[in-house]
């Protein structure tokens, strides 16, 4: 393309943002509808979930890429049972080292709240993306 004619290119493509301008207002910020946050029992129903374990690994995985956690504890993995409307583990701690043992989690560097946490592996991460369709 020749400097005239991307020049004009230019020329014709102001103009419409002129016109987009002055039909919003130039001031005016346009509002996205913003996404909605998705829940942890949506988040369940999208897995095929066949046994306990896998359900604490598919909230773990929740707990850090929905909610943003780095890691959690018992406390929290408990907490998102609950907010899932899901019964809650015989035993929080077996069901996790089960994990552990699997190579899905492993234990964090730092406790929270003075509680042991972990935090997933990329097989773990893997595995509930992948495995659990």
């Amino acid at each position: 393309m020749d400097k005239d004619a991307l020049l004009a290119r230019i020329g014709k493509l102001e103009a419409r943002v002129e016109r987009l301008e002055a039909q919003f207002g130039s001031e005016t910020a346009v509002r996205l509808p913003s996404e909605k946050k998705l829940s942890a029992k949506e988040f369940l129903l999208t897995k095929n979930l066949k046994i306990e374990t896998q359900k604490v690994l598919a909230l773990a995985y929740f707990l850090e890429r929905e909610e943003g956690l780095a890691s959690f504890n018992v406390q929290e993995l408990e907490t998102v049972f609950r907010a899932a409307r899901e019964k809650l583990p015989k035993n929080m701690n077996d069901a996790v080292n089960k994990n552990i043992a699997r190579g899905f989690l492993m234990e964090a560097r730092e406790k929270k709240d003075s509680k042991k946490a972990w935090q997933l592996t990329s097989t773990g991460e893997r595995f509930v993306e992948n495995d659990m369709r």
